[in-house]
């Protein structure tokens, strides 16, 4: 599949299922094969991915919502965790820092350059993940949640939680995109 269909087939999801329409373990390659090959500044591989499944996933979704003390809604919190798996995806803060101790002239922007490889990891895999046919979705209960993920998954210290990607079988696809005006955000000279 070529990258223009990946995008356009990946979407936000949100009617997911436990039922993957393929084996975890095709899942669990996937996603270690797109963070090796996802590119970053000078090499620095900051990107650290943890994967939940089955319990582990419900228990993290059962922790978020306690963490929310009932702020969120046990529906919304539900319809994550109905999901087969999350994703989730944090910045090693210490790789960042050696980096910066190391090329003081580019300090400034290590941090950048992590988030911007951390995205494009992201993408990647959910890109990937719909090549499959199975739906995500990303979220962003961080900070709020760190310290509850750190302990449910014995994170390092030096990881910073960046996101959450339920994904799972699709439940219902989305209702088709309004095409915009890409003149308005792109221009050519």
């Amino acid at each position: 599949m070529s990258i223009i269909n990946a995008l356009k087939l990946r979407r936000s999801i949100y009617s997911l299922n436990k039922n993957l329409p393929c084996g975890e373990s095709e899942v669990k390659k996937l996603i270690e094969d797109v963070t090796e090959l996802v590119p970053d500044a000078f090499n620095m591989k900051s990107a650290r991915v943890i994967a939940a499944f089955g319990l582990k996933h419900d228990e993290l979704w059962d922790a978020i919502y306690d963490v929310f003390s009932g702020k969120v809604s046990r529906e919304k919190i539900d319809s994550f965790k109905a999901a087969c798996g999350t994703i989730l995806y944090f910045i090693d803060d210490k790789v960042v820092k050696g980096l910066q101790e190391k090329f003081a002239a580019y300090a400034a922007n290590f941090p950048v350059w992590a988030n911007q490889a951390n995205g494009m990891l992201q993408i990647s895999v959910w890109s990937a993940l719909r090549e499959l046919n199975i739906g995500a979705n990303i979220q962003h209960y961080n900070p709020v949640i760190d310290n509850k993920v750190k302990e449910l998954f014995n994170v390092p210290e030096s990881w910073s939680l960046i996101a959450q990607m339920p994904f799972g079988g699709i439940g219902e696809e989305p209702a088709a995109k309004d095409s915009e005006d890409i003149s308005q955000r792109v221009k050519f000279f």
